[in-house]
């Protein structure tokens, strides 16, 4: 399948959200219009849900929203639609002129995002982060699901949830599942957990292993983690030039096709040189 990029974020400088893959995450309480704005994440989500203790939720809440309503532009990330304050938080985001869209915390059935999705109005985009075994047992469902936009991998609530170590190995699973389940419901590839012990070598090694399982972004907790996972995340200059190679030949060939695996390899170079325009677009 071949994605088509939306061209007003094309044209505005920024990468579509389809293909986004830094999302920096940032607490609600710590919001700064500068920080937000002068962030070179791909996706910038401001964090209503762990990052914020239950007596400043509806305070937070509010500085969200006012940000949202005074130019301000960025995704929120929600409370569950099983907590106190999914209604709260949904209700009085829709419809502001700044929310790009949301991400649904803790989900684990269908239903909730497209309850959340039709509480918004219908029109915003509905990121479902999944984050426990249901919600990794239910995610082609989920994938599935009236209003999903994209699947994330809470890997922390989920590291918890199950008891699973932070490794590459017991990670694979629930990783591989959120990737089928996304091409099973037709959305773009998914967003992995962020690196919560920093460095450029841990970054690196973490983004390396979410992209070869086919994860195509991850959550960022701190600027510094976005050029890496922006730079692990983009085809590279060997995928570049092998793709721009490719097509000038089955170009010079009439585009004629000589064996079986040419339409394979057609699709992944126009793909890589897609991704590429958009990436060195923004």
């Amino acid at each position: 399948m071949t994605m088509q990029l939306d061209a007003g974020a094309r044209s505005a400088g920024r990468v579509p959200p389809e293909v986004a893959r830094s999302w920096l995450l940032i607490a609600a309480s710590r919001l700064d219009a500068v920080a937000v704005a002068g962030s070179q994440a791909d996706a910038v989500v401001i964090d209503l849900e762990d990052a914020i203790d239950a007596s400043r939720k509806e305070v937070e809440r509010e500085r969200v929203a006012r940000f949202l309503e005074t130019g301000g532009e960025a995704w929120v990330r929600v409370n569950d639609r099983t907590s106190a304050f999914w209604a709260g938080d949904v209700d009085r985001l829709r419809g502001l002129p700044g929310l790009l869209g949301v991400v649904l915390a803790k989900t684990e059935e269908a239903a909730h995002v497209t309850e959340t999705a039709e509480r918004l109005g219908g029109a915003t985009p509905v990121v479902a982060l999944i984050e426990s075994a249901l919600g990794v047992e239910n995610a082609a469902l989920i994938a599935r699901a009236p209003g999903v936009f994209r699947l994330a991998f809470g890997s922390g609530d989920y590291r918890r949830d199950t008891g699973v170590a932070n490794k590459e190995v017991a990670l694979a699973y629930p990783r591989s599942r959120l990737v089928v389940a996304s091409r099973v419901g037709g959305l773009p590839g998914p967003i992995d957990g962020p690196s919560v012990l920093d460095g450029a070598p841990i970054v690196t090694e973490q983004s390396q292993s979410a992209a070869a399982l086919g994860l195509t972004g991850r959550l960022c907790l701190r600027e510094t983690q976005v050029g890496i996972v922006n730079e692990v995340m983009a085809p590279s200059a060997e995928d570049v030039s092998w793709a721009g190679g490719f097509l000038d030949e089955f170009e010079a060939n009439g585009r004629v096709v000589r064996d079986g695996s040419d339409l394979p390899r057609l699709g992944r170079a126009e793909r890589i040189l897609e991704l590429d325009r958009a990436f060195r677009a923004s």
